[in-house]
C-alpha cells in the first residue's frame, strides 16, 4: 500500500487505523474506546486499557527468545569506554533499579527527576521508573541549578537520580554541586537522591538523603512490571515557555507505545534486530523517543553515544560509530552535519570507513537548509530524509516515510504529513491560504496517539499555549506553506516571520540563499528592528574551515545572492561573519536571543545555551555592522 492510500485510511478511519497498529503492543487489559472524544479538546487514546511500557520495551523481547540480542551499545569517546548490553542484561538491571527506587519510597504515580549524562544508567533509570509506574522527568545534565529547581518545584519528585558529573571533550561538568544548590533553591525537597558516582569526579553524598547507585543496586530486590492505565503519564519533559516558566509536556503510556512502535517500521523503515542510532541526548525529546523507547519497543539495537560529531576526536567520529556498530539508520540534527561539513568540507575522512550496511540518514530538530541536505546526499549516497516534529508531538508530524513509500525529495521540505496528522496552513483569521503562501501551520484535532494530552498540572495553560489560536486546531508555533503537491515547507517559528515594509518574509528562505554560497558552513537570519521599514533581515554567517578569501568580497556576494534568490523586497544589506553561532546543547540556534541583542533589548542568558561566552562575540559582531546597544 502506497503513502497516499495509508494516509487516507488513517484520516478516514483513525480509530480503526490505530487499533490495528496497537495489535503490535502487549496489553494487560484491552481498551474500552480507541479514542475517547468525550471532553474536547482533551482527547485520550486507548481509554480503559492497561499495559506496562517497560515490559513492552524490554521483557517481551526476552520472553520471545531474543534475550541475547544487543539492546544498547554504549560508545563513549570522551571516556574511552564501550559496553554492549543485551536485552536479558537490560531486563535484569532495570528490574533491580526499579527495586532500588522502591527502597527509596518511590511508587506508582510518584515523580522522579533524572539528571544524568549519556550513560547506560540514564536509560536504566528511565525504564526503571516506567517499570513500577513512576513518572520520570529527565532534565538535561548540566542544566543550571535555577532551571533544575524550577522543574523540581513543578514536578514535585519523590526522588532524584543524578550522575556525579558529565564529561565534555575538554572539561568535566560538576553535576552534584549543581544538584545540591538546586535542592537548596527549590521549595519542594525530594526525600531521596540516588547518585551515580563516576570515577572522573565522584560527588559528596549528604547523609540521610543521598545514596550511591552501586549501593542502592546491591541492596535492592528486583521489581516486577506494574500495569498502568494507557492514559496514565509515562513521563514529563519540560520545554521552554515564553514566560520563563517551562512547560511540562506530558506523555501517556498507551498512545506513546503504539505511535513509536509504528513509527520505527513505517517512518524510519527499521526492522527488529537492526541497529538504530539517534545521535542526540536523553535529556531531549529525540533521546526519549529514539534512543530509548522507539528502538526498544521495536526490538532494535540502540546506540547510546557520549561524544560529539567533531572533536571526539575529529570530523570522522560519526563514520567510525556507523562502521564499528553496524548502524543501519542514523537520526541527528542538521547542526551536526553542518559541523562535520565545516571541519571536513570534502568529507575526506569518510574514505577511511566502510559504511556498507548504512541505509538512511534522518535529520530533524531545526530547519534543514537545502545545501546541507544535498551535501549529505552527495557524500553518503543514501536517502537523506529531512523530517519535522516537536517535543509536544513526540514523533514526526511530516516525513518521507521510508517504510511506506519513498517519495521524491524537495530540498527544504520535510515532505508530507505523516499518516495520522491533518496539517493545514491558515491565516490569522483561521482561513486556509493559497498553495505557496506563508501562514501559520496548525494540526486539526484530534492529533494522533503519542502527542501531548496536556501540560503537567496545567490544563488551562495547555489550552492557552496550543489550542486557542483557532478552535479545533493545535498551533505548532511554526510558519510555512503547503505547495501544490501537498509538501510542507516549515520556514521558521511564527516569531521569526519578519515584516519588511509590510512584506511578510521567512527568515528560512533568506537562510537558504546564504547557505547555498560555497564558502558558508552555516548561517542564521534574524529580523532586527528598523525605524523606517519596521524590521530588516540581518545575516550571521560562519565560514567553512580553510576559507581565506577577502571577507568584504564574500559579504558582497552574500548580499547579491539574497537579492537574486529572494528578491529586492528582502532589503538585505547587513551580514556579520562570525566564528560560531550561539546554540542550545541540542544544536538549535538561538535566533531569539540574537534578535534581542541586535535590538539592544534586555535578555536573559538562555538556560540551554551551549557556551555563554559566545553571546559577547555576537554582540561585538552585530555592533560592528551598526546593531546592538542602540538607543
Amino acid at each position: 500500500m502506497g503513502y497516499q492510500a495509508v494516509y487516507e485510511r488513517a484520516k478516514r478511519d483513525p480509530e480503526g487505523f490505530w487499533a490495528e497498529a496497537a495489535q503490535a503492543i502487549d496489553w494487560d487489559r484491552a481498551w474500552e474506546r480507541v479514542l475517547d472524544a468525550s471532553k474536547p479538546p482533551f482527547y485520550r487514546w486507548f481509554a480503559g486499557a492497561m499495559l506496562n511500557t517497560c515490559y513492552n520495551a524490554v521483557d517481551r523481547h526476552v520472553a520471545a527468545g531474543r534475550g541475547e540480542q544487543a539492546a544498547i551499545i554504549y560508545d563513549s569517546p570522551v571516556t574511552g569506554t564501550q559496553e554492549t548490553i543485551s536485552y536479558a542484561e537490560l531486563q535484569a538491571r532495570v528490574a533491580r533499579f526499579a527495586g532500588a527506587l522502591r527502597d527509596q519510597g518511590v511508587e506508582k504515580g510518584d515523580r522522579v527527576i533524572i539528571y544524568m549524562p549519556m550513560v547506560p544508567e540514564a536509560v536504566i533509570a528511565m525504564l526503571g521508573c516506567a517499570r513500577i509506574g513512576a513518572i520520570h522527568s529527565v532534565v538535561f545534565g548540566g542544566f543550571s541549578s535555577r532551571e533544575l529547581a524550577t522543574r523540581i518545584d513543578d514536578a514535585k519528585p519523590r526522588a532524584i537520580v543524578a550522575g556525579s558529573c558529565g564529561i565534555e571533550p575538554n572539561r568535566v561538568v560538576h553535576y552534584k554541586p549543581l544538584l545540591d544548590e538546586a535542592i537548596e533553591l527549590a521549595a519542594h525537597k525530594p526525600e531521596r537522591c540516588i547518585v551515580l558516582q563516576r570515577p572522573q569526579e565522584p560527588g559528596a553524598l549528604i547523609d540521610g538523603r543521598d545514596v550511591g547507585w552501586a549501593e542502592a543496586m546491591a541492596a535492592a530486590t528486583p521489581a516486577d512490571c506494574v500495569p498502568v492505565a494507557a492514559t496514565d503519564p509515562l513521563y514529563i519533559l519540560y520545554t521552554s515557555g515564553t514566560t520563563g516558566q517551562p512547560k511540562g509536556v506530558v506523555r501517556d503510556n498507551g498512545g506513546h507505545a503504539v505511535a513509536l512502535h509504528w513509527s520505527m517500521a513505517n517512518v524510519y523503515g527499521v526492522k527488529p534486530g537492526e541497529v538504530f542510532w539517534a545521535a542526540s541526548d536523553v535529556g531531549w525529546v529525540v533521546g526519549h523517543s529514539y534512543i530509548v523507547y522507539g528502538p526498544l519497543l521495536a526490538g532494535c539495537t540502540s546506540v547510546l553515544y557520549e561524544g560529539k560529531p567533531v572533536g571526539t576526536p575529529d570530523a570522522g567520529a560519526f563514520w567510525r560509530v556507523i562502521e564499528e556498530h553496524g548502524v543501519n539508520v542514523l537520526f541527528t540534527a542538521p547542526t551536526a552535519f553542518r559541523a562535520i561539513k565545516r571541519a571536513d568540507p570534502r568529507a575526506e575522512l569518510l574514505a577511511n570507513y566502510d559504511l556498507a550496511g548504512f541505509r538512511a540518514l534522518f535529520l530533524a530538530g531545526e530547519r534543514c537548509d537545502p545545501d546541507t541536505l544535498r551535501w549529505a546526499e552527495e557524500i553518503l549516497k543514501v536517502p537523506v530524509i529531512d523530517h519535522w516534529w516537536q517535543t509536544e508531538t513526540g514523533w514526526a508530524i511530516a516525513a518521507n516515510c521510508l517504510g511506506i513509500e519513498r517519495l521524491p525529495v524537495k530540498p527544504g521540505s520535510p515532505t508530507v504529513a505523516v499518516p495520522g496528522y491533518d496539517v493545514q496552513v491558515l491565516d490569522e483569521g483561521g482561513h486556509p491560504v493559497a498553495a505557496g503562501d506563508i501562514g501559520r501551520i496548525l494540526i486539526k484535532l484530534p492529533m494522533p496517539p503519542g502527542c501531548l494530552p496536556t501540560l503537567w498540572g496545567n490544563d488551562q495553560r495547555f489550552i492557552e499555549s496550543y489550542l486557542s489560536a483557532v478552535e479545533g486546531y493545535y498551533l505548532t508555533g511554526d510558519a510555512g506553506y503547503l505547495d501544490e503537491d501537498g509538501y510542507i515547507f516549515v520556514m521558521s517559528r511564527i516569531d521569526d516571520v519578519i515584516n519588511v515594509a509590510g512584506h511578510r518574509l521567512s527568515t528560512g528562505s533568506i537562510e537558504g540563499a546564504l547557505a547555498s554560497h560555497p564558502d558558508v558552513a552555516e548561517c542564521a537570519v534574524i529580523g532586527a528592528a528598523d525605524e523606517l521599514k519596521g524590521e530588516l533581515p540581518v545575516g550571521l554567517v560562519v565560514l567553512k574551515a580553510g576559507v581565506a578569501r577577502d571577507l568584504a568580497v564574500i559579504t558582497k556576494e552574500l548580499i547579491a545572492l539574497v537579492r537574486e534568490e529572494v528578491g529586492p523586497v528582502a532589503a538585505f544589506k547587513h551580514v556579520a561573519i562570525v566564528e560560531r553561532l550561539p546554540k542550545t546543547r541540542s544544536g538549535k540556534i538561538l535566533r531569539g536571543t540574537m534578535k534581542r541583542i541586535a535590538d539592544g533589548s534586555e535578555y536573559r542568558m538562555p538556560a540551554t545555551i551551549d557556551d555563554p561566552a559566545i553571546l559577547g562575540e555576537i554582540e561585538q559582531a552585530l555592533a560592528a555592522i551598526g546593531y546592538a546597544k542602540r538607543g
